[in-house]
């Protein structure tokens, strides 16, 4: 007994149950949400209660903001370093003002090496971050001492030191955070 081919029946494949990945469309909202949250949560850990008799906790705020704008030079305009240190320094407990003056001149500073470098790599971002975050970190001391006599120089230097070190890994943390940031 034949059977005719018109009565044969393939089995259908059954429908997608989910759309290409190819060409969508990414939530605006996750991908300005994840760097500013970074930023913030990090920030935030400064408030954390560690008792030292020197500052040694590395500017963790900061790291992350520097992580992302040398990162990804578009992502955050110029202005941001107002609100990111503002916000930076409601946690600290310097002066209100101090992180927000001299995060928007570290961003000017970006900027300014940003127009004049054709490229860079990641050893140049390092000594960029270097230069910046002890900048920061000696006018954050200068503005400190304005307000109250404050020590000398030199108790910076090992928070200095450990915030240099540990800007790698906080580049590190924001190239995940961004591969997961443009994923989704």
């Amino acid at each position: 007994m034949k059977i005719p081919v018109t009565t044969i029946r393939l089995p259908t494949r059954p429908a997608r149950e989910y759309e290409s990945r190819f060409d969508r469309e990414q939530s605006l909202l996750k991908m300005l949400a994840i760097p500013i949250t970074s930023v913030a949560i990090a920030s935030m850990i400064t408030a954390l209660p560690i008792f030292t008799e020197e500052p040694l906790l590395p500017p963790l705020g900061l790291l992350m903001f520097l992580s992302w704008r040398l990162m990804r030079p578009g992502l955050l305009p110029v202005w941001s370093g107002v609100p990111f240190g503002l916000m930076d320094d409601l946690f600290s407990g310097q002066p209100f003002g101090s992180a927000g003056l001299l995060w928007s001149l570290a961003m000017l500073f970006i900027e300014i090496i940003d127009a004049r470098a054709i490229w860079r790599d990641h050893i140049q971002d390092w000594l960029i971050a270097a230069i910046v975050i002890a900048a920061v970190l000696l006018g954050g001391l200068w503005i400190a001492g304005m307000a109250h006599a404050a020590p000398g120089p030199a108790v910076l230097i090992p928070q200095i030191i450990l915030s240099i070190l540990l800007y790698p890994l906080a580049v590190r943390i924001c190239a995940r955070l961004d591969s997961w940031r443009l994923a989704t």
